[in-house]
């Protein structure tokens, strides 16, 4: 891994002046919203299934690679692990490191390109390196008749880029997001995250955690195998990309920022899996009347940005 990395400490709220912010901002989105700080349940159980329980602990969001890493053509050499991100984003007083998120996933391993949902929880050995004790990591991919799977693996690698929201899993008090009838344009991601940029403005604010799409259908994409033709604008990627409508319940892995603090962020960054063989990348919902959300999310102190490419673009960042 490149020895390429910038941390950015942020000046984070407290979780109550967070809660009031999405409270008030989210009625302008949804016919029905509620957010309150509330004890962490045990997100090891069912709907969610997380590697370790809560979202407490020292707390971070790594940035590794980025997308010009696969567009307009993929950079192979482009690997990582879960405990090379742990050991660079971890507080070092820290015994264990619990990453949950979205990235691409271990192509060199399933043999083609797929989407990954990180969910690991890493413990800090006797030698002080870090290694996987609870991995429930799924990926997605696609055949060459657009037919989709969902597995679990139990490897600890992904490649070209990855989003997730790092802290030690401890129990902690964390932000209840519930929504339901979508009234806006954005989806729930984007919702959050504009409404956060309206009220801070240039003081970037980065949440992670996890979420349900509780009822209703969404869109999401499942990447196909890499492009042989460069993918010059977001039109050659949407043209690629396979996009599907999947079923509730789907829990989500999502990262997002108010701002990008100029380190080349993915905005907003979510992926998803369920027990019904349907998971990816989510884009919005398609059932606006229908649909709703649960969702629990902490702050991050911090930014690392791992890897980040020389030279970058805008393409395929939605």
């Amino acid at each position: 891994m490149s020895t390429n990395v910038k941390k950015v400490t942020l000046q984070k709220p407290s979780l109550e002046e967070v809660a009031k912010i999405l409270n008030d901002g989210l009625g302008k989105h949804f016919e029905h919203a509620s957010v309150s700080v509330v004890d962490c349940p045990d997100l090891t159980q069912s709907p969610f299934h997380l590697a370790a329980p809560g979202l407490g602990g020292q707390t971070a969001i790594a940035d590794v690679g980025g997308p010009p890493y696969l567009v307009p053509l993929v950079q192979r050499d482009k690997k990582y692990s879960f405990e090379q991100v742990a050991s660079l984003v971890a507080d070092k007083t820290s015994e264990n490191a619990f990453l949950i998120g979205a990235s691409a996933g271990p192509f060199h391993l399933v043999g083609q390109n797929c989407e990954l949902m990180p969910n690991v929880l890493l413990k800090r050995g006797d030698s002080g390196v870090f290694e996987v004790v609870e991995n429930n990591t799924h990926f997605s991919k696609v055949n060459e008749k657009d037919e989709y799977s969902l597995s679990k693996i139990s490897a600890s690698e992904f490649g070209l880029l990855g989003n997730m929201f790092v802290s030690e899993g401890k129990p902690c008090k964390v932000l209840k997001v519930e929504a339901r009838k979508r009234t806006g344009a954005d989806n729930f991601v984007t919702a959050m995250r504009n409404v956060l940029r309206e009220h801070y403005q240039q003081t970037p604010v980065s949440l992670g955690g996890s979420f349900l799409v509780a009822t209703g259908k969404a869109k999401l994409h499942i990447m196909p195998d890499f492009s042989t033709k460069p993918l010059l604008s977001d039109d050659d990627v949407n043209n690629w990309l396979r996009f599907f409508e999947m079923d509730s319940p789907l829990v989500c892995l999502s990262v997002f920022h108010s701002l990008d603090p100029q380190l080349d962020l993915r905005i907003e960054h979510t992926h998803c899996f369920s027990d019904h063989n349907q998971g990816g990348h989510y884009h919005y919902d398609t059932t606006p009347q229908d649909v709703s959300y649960l969702g629990y999310f902490n702050l991050a102190s911090a930014i690392v940005r791992i890897d980040a490419p020389k030279e970058t673009h805008g393409i395929g960042r939605d």
